[in-house]
């Protein structure tokens, strides 16, 4: 077999259909679409349209809120922050922040802030300067030698903490 020998199955690739090119075609005069109405019109945009009965989305009731001023933090387990000093990724020696998390490949984006969480064990001494962290996650920390300092969020979320507070 050659490179030029290479070919797709039989009926992979269809030519484009070409509309409005005269009655012989086929699809001439009004190309397919029918006679008159919106959907013979370009720019269509009827998503969710019933007929003028009442769409469905707006049949259903609405259930619950949408919280503005909820915090999305990235979740660290102590399991993963365990693997990335055993393989030097990570400097047990040096407090740990969300962005020494995110150059080791621990966390991929702070969000909000980092959030530790206690999966796993913890087995060197390690000082965390975290966003959040749970309460087995402190004791086990803690359990190891280590300390966790729950720092303020950074700005964009005090921002619009500072915001949602005025308001």
């Amino acid at each position: 077999m050659k490179l030029n020998e290479i070919a797709d199955k039989a009926g992979a690739r269809h030519s484009r259909k070409r509309v409005g090119r005269g009655p012989g075609s086929g699809l001439g005069k009004t190309a397919g679409r029918g006679v008159k109405g919106q959907k013979s019109r370009s720019g269509v945009a009827i998503k969710g349209f019933e007929g003028g009965q009442m769409p469905l989305h707006r049949r259903l009731p609405k259930r619950g809120f949408n919280n503005i001023s909820a915090k999305s933090f990235a979740v660290v387990n102590l399991d993963r922050v365990q693997t990335a000093i055993d393989a030097g990724k990570l400097d047990g020696a040096q407090v740990v922040t969300s962005q020494a998390l995110i150059a080791a490949g621990v966390a991929r984006r702070t969000k909000d802030g980092v959030r530790l969480l206690g999966d796993g064990e913890l087995t060197a001494k390690v000082s965390f300067e975290v966003q959040g962290a749970s309460k087995n996650a402190i004791a086990a920390v803690e359990k190891a030698g280590g300390s966790v300092e729950i720092a303020a969020l950074p700005k964009k979320a005090a921002k619009a903490a500072e915001a949602t507070a005025e308001g």
